[in-house]
């Protein structure tokens, strides 16, 4: 018996002796995800953990805008997110996340993206990759994962291998690069090509018959000429789309949001959205000193996405099916820097989760009065990771396998049993 037949014979024996601490979660019914990506540091205390205001010159902690009250009694949110506030039944902001990465932008997407801290060992999949591995696409011929910004090592599959990869793209307009065929090349030449291609591919085969890295890139080879049909690449017509609904949506931002939708109808499982509009206050989310004065058009501009894919997925009858994620490395304190903006924070930060089919709340946990510290309701990166994932019919207590090593979906987390 192999290591991998032992754990899973165990774990299935202990199922059957110990219920309690076995019990599997209560699944949910969505089918997609979006995480939408505020690379940077979203300051919680501006957006959805708003509180009394504080003075930025003074130096006095506190927020930098005036709340606004929601759809749901009791929350607020900043008054720049005046559109998602009419929605906040269908959202959750959890107030009480936290990890302990503070100054390293690197270390702490990596943590918001694999669930777990950076190892020298160890390269984790992100939660993309995770899911696109155990669900796989939800239709023939589309990807599972499409990254709508630039990719990195984090956003990847690490050891579960490039068949739980992303596809991914910077350009709304051409699509994914690579995956068209150029304008000059005619389909009888185009035939030629595949037909070399493939006694290329056999060859290969052959000759390596038990090389690893071959297999990889044979099958990432595979995967390339499976998506590169010209309906897929259909998704990326935006222009497709009435004027005023694509209006909606705002920004370039917006726009990534919209083709989110769209690539869920082609059956993607799971889109990332990166925020792409830094260039409006000077500093994206990462709000230091003069980031601070502007941070208002990046928030406007995620109240227009956020409130349109909202609608958007309940009017084409994706919304319980499909989970939304605000994401970001980590939040920022309610005090000021010297330049008067924030710094990081990564002891009390707020992230989001809305439809997806799970009973939403506004609002999740409890921080200060300058949202410095969890007062109620601590929330662990895991246990957010789980709580989508268990949304998403995927149990966050089952293994993955880096190789014949048994490693956890989560480290250790556990949904929260409110939102089920």
């Amino acid at each position: 018996m192999n290591r991998r037949t032992f754990i899973k014979s165990t774990v299935a024996t202990g199922a059957l002796t110990s219920p309690t601490v076995f019990a599997k979660p209560a699944f949910g019914k969505a089918e997609h995800c979006v995480m939408l990506w505020l690379g940077g540091g979203m300051s919680q205390i501006d957006t959805f953990d708003p509180k009394p205001l504080g003075d930025a010159k003074t130096k006095k902690a506190g927020g930098y805008y005036k709340s606004i009250n929601t759809s749901v009694p009791g929350v607020q949110v900043c008054q720049h997110l005046r559109k998602t506030a009419k929605l906040m039944e269908q959202v959750t902001a959890v107030r009480s996340l936290h990890h302990d990465v503070v100054d390293e932008h690197a270390a702490a997407t990596n943590r918001m993206h694999t669930g777990r801290p950076t190892s020298g060992t160890v390269t984790y999949p992100s939660l993309g990759s995770i899911v696109a591995h155990k669900r796989g696409a939800v239709a023939k011929g589309v990807p599972a994962y499409v990254l709508l910004g630039y990719p990195n090592i984090v956003r990847g599959p690490g050891f579960l291998g490039p068949e739980a990869g992303f596809i991914y793209t910077t350009d709304l307009k051409s699509g994914p690069a690579g995956l068209a065929r150029p304008k000059l090349l005619s389909s009888f030449r185009n035939s030629r090509r595949q037909e070399l291609l493939e006694k290329v591919r056999k060859g290969g085969k052959q000759r390596f018959p038990k090389d690893g890295k071959f297999a990889e890139y044979d099958a990432a080879l595979q995967e390339s000429i499976r998506l590169s049909g010209p309906e897929f690449m259909k998704v990326f017509n935006l222009e497709s789309e009435p004027a005023d609904l694509r209006a909606s949506y705002g920004s370039e931002f917006g726009q990534r949001c919209l083709l989110a939708r769209r690539l869920f109808q082609s059956g993607v499982r799971f889109v990332e959205v990166s925020y792409s509009d830094n260039f409006k206050n000077g500093t994206g989310w990462d709000t230091h000193n003069a980031g601070q004065l502007k941070q208002h058009l990046l928030i406007q501009d995620l109240d227009d996405a956020l409130s349109s894919l909202i609608v958007d997925l309940k009017n084409h009858n994706l919304l319980e099916k499909t989970v939304i994620l605000i994401n970001s490395e980590f939040g920022r304190p309610g005090g000021f820097d010297s330049g008067g903006g924030r710094g990081h924070q990564s002891k009390c930060f707020t992230n989001v989760i809305a439809g997806g089919g799970l009973n939403h709340r506004g609002a999740y946990g409890l921080s200060n009065e300058v949202s410095e510290k969890i007062v109620e309701n601590p929330v662990s990166v895991p246990d957010f990771f789980a709580t989508a994932l268990t949304a998403l019919q995927i149990d966050p207590s089952e293994y993955l396998y880096d190789g014949d090593r048994p490693v956890p979906i989560t480290d250790g987390g556990k949904a929260i049993k409110a939102l089920a």
